[in-house]
């Protein structure tokens, strides 16, 4: 499998459920679920949020969640499933997500990671994003994040 054989798209509200058990599976283990179907289904009806997914066929291989301000976004979450994981889904995601920043004239994006993913940090690292700070217990209380940052000016190519 190959991540251009998938398709990606927007999510509508239909898709908060499947979104929602990713996130309790793969982002929210061990943590108290917060991303519940209600709270992914605003983030989905939001002019200020982008939640895309990646499908083969019918079959969810991955989601982000990202937030837009007027000058930064903030990818609040990316989850991609593991038979998938490698096959660059999780990098197009991204990319598909950076310009759409660009696009809207917004070149920070942050986001934050478990401290103790390294397989993620490095995933990230190797997309131009930088670690800016630990965040100690910033997962409630019971896990430190690193915080990661990423200016996409200095992605700009001018020809």
């Amino acid at each position: 499998m190959t991540a251009s054989a998938l398709t990606l798209r927007l999510a509508v509200s239909a898709d908060s459920e499947m979104i929602a058990a990713m996130s309790r599976k793969l982002v929210e283990h061990g943590l108290r679920w917060t991303w519940r179907p209600g709270k992914v289904a605003r983030q989905i009806e939001r002019r200020d949020c982008i939640v895309l997914i990646a499908l083969d066929g019918r079959r969810l291989a991955g989601f982000s969640i990202m937030h837009y301000g007027d000058d930064s976004a903030h990818l609040n979450l990316l989850a991609v499933e593991p038979h998938y994981q490698h096959t660059g889904v999780g990098g197009r995601m991204i990319r598909w997500l950076e310009e759409s920043a660009r696009v809207a004239g917004v070149f920070s994006i942050s986001l934050e990671v478990r401290a103790i993913n390294t397989a993620a940090r490095r995933f990230y690292k190797s997309l131009g994003y930088h670690e800016t700070a630990t965040l100690h217990g910033y997962y409630q209380g019971v896990e430190d994040a690193v915080r990661m940052h990423h200016d996409l000016s200095v992605d700009v190519c001018l020809d």
